[in-house]
């Protein structure tokens, strides 16, 4: 029996990733360690998604490498020499083959190196847990994707598209939910597409999930802008639910219909323009969530420009900025780059533009009161959310996973403040 510390980064899908991975550690005799330096064994799940994220990924590799080390997740799979180049001797577990977890890492316990990046036939629903927030339970819909994206690594670490089956999410949801989870996620690599190449969609999954007789809400995950119109009148209908939060995450990622064709992502501004339209006409309170990547090698000014009008009209509650960074192994990295100091300078101003937006739609939530649940502590207060999942921060004590009355007094760019009323 060895004490293994587990860390992960990235999406909701590697942290799911990684309570699977410390499920199957328990159920195979092992124990967690609280920390790195009690551990016999370091394992990693990583995040490759950006330049900044991959570099941050290296240098936590060169941290861990002291002992016997498992890297997991999407780094090794899609760059895999580079994990080798900053430590030779690691083991390697793809994100699509938990199957071989406890294998990799006996094996590496003995001294041996393992590669394991071939996918297994082992369904991620029904897996074992440990959960990192015993309020939310984050339940994977479907592993891949089916985009082909000229800037991003995705398809190389995850593959195809391979959703699973409504039943078996549907009996994962409720193990959550006996559990003690309040707050339970529909996540995947792309939720907007699920279920393409099994005969369902989004919306059929989110109504079966809903008919689960219990107290909960639900978090639906990142879904791509071209599914949109497929599934938009079937979403609209599952979002009347009042388990549903009133959140969508649909990354735009460029206001420019020629930088969207260039980066093959399948849909318009327009697409986009119109899903913002369609959910905040019939949900009045609905927070939108998007991406936005500036410095594309491809986009000139007046491209730039198109993105700051889409972020102006269309007024997101949170933009995921990102500044464009080339990822081996995608087909824009082979394209001549745009200057570095203009793409900060272009991120600067999406970065001004989105916090003033946000903060703007945040102080139409002074004086609002409502039902908010408690679902992560931080150093001095507790953060809960209401059904529009909007960040509520109270000093007032409260256990997680509690449920109160929260009067909104303030706000800031990024979240509401408020007070606990009953």
């Amino acid at each position: 029996m060895a004490k293994i510390w587990v860390e992960a980064y990235g999406c909701s899908a590697s942290f799911a990733d990684s309570e699977m991975i410390s499920g199957l550690i328990v159920n195979g005799g092992h124990t967690l360690a609280k920390n790195s330096s009690e551990s016999d064994l370091n394992l990693v799940v990583t995040c490759s998604v950006k330049d900044a994220t991959a570099n941050k990924m290296i240098y936590r590799i060169k941290k861990l490498k002291t002992k016997p080390l498992v890297v997991a997740g999407c780094l090794p799979k899609a760059e895999q020499a580079t994990v080798e180049k900053f430590s030779e001797n690691a083991s390697l577990l793809g994100p699509n083959s938990l199957g071989k977890t406890l294998q990799v890492i006996e094996s590496t316990l003995d001294g041996k190196r393992l590669v394991a990046l071939e996918d297994t036939d082992l369904s991620k629903v029904g897996l074992p847990k440990v959960r990192l927030n015993p309020t939310v339970g984050i339940v994977e819909i479907a592993s891949g994707c089916m985009s082909e994206c000229t800037f991003c690594q995705t398809k190389l670490s995850k593959g195809e598209l391979n959703s699973f089956r409504i039943g078996d999410i549907v009996r994962q949801v409720n193990k959550e939910i006996e559990d003690g989870c309040k707050e339970v996620w529909l996540s995947s690599t792309d939720n907007g597409c699920y279920g393409l190449e099994i005969d369902t969609d989004l919306p059929t999954l989110i109504n079966s999930v809903s008919e689960i007789p219990k107290d909960f809400k639900i978090r639906i995950g990142m879904m791509n802008p071209m599914y949109m119109p497929r599934i938009c009148d079937g979403l609209l209908k599952s979002f009347e639910n009042n388990k549903v939060f009133r959140f969508l995450h649909v990354p735009v990622q460029s206001g420019s219909d020629k930088v969207l064709n260039d980066m093959k992502r399948g849909h318009t501004a327009k697409t986009f323009r119109k899903a913002v339209k369609r959910f905040r006409s019939k949900f009045p309170n609905f927070t939108i969530s998007t991406d936005v990547i500036v410095g594309f090698p491809s986009e000139t000014e007046a491209d730039f420009d198109q993105t700051i009008e889409l972020l102006e009209e269309t007024r997101p509650d949170i933009v995921n900025l990102s500044k464009y960074s080339q990822r081996p192994g995608t087909e824009a990295a082979t394209w001549k780059q745009i200057d570095v100091l203009e793409v900060k300078r272009r991120s600067k101003l999406v970065f001004e533009l989105s916090r003033r937006i946000s903060h703007e739609n945040n102080k139409k939530w002074i004086g609002w009161t409502g039902d908010v649940i408690f679902d992560e502590r931080t150093d001095d207060a507790i953060k809960g959310r209401n059904f529009a999942y909007k960040p509520i921060f109270v000093k007032d004590y409260v256990e997680i996973g509690e449920r109160h009355q929260v009067t909104i007094t303030d706000v800031t760019d990024h979240s509401l403040l408020g007070a606990i009323t009953s």
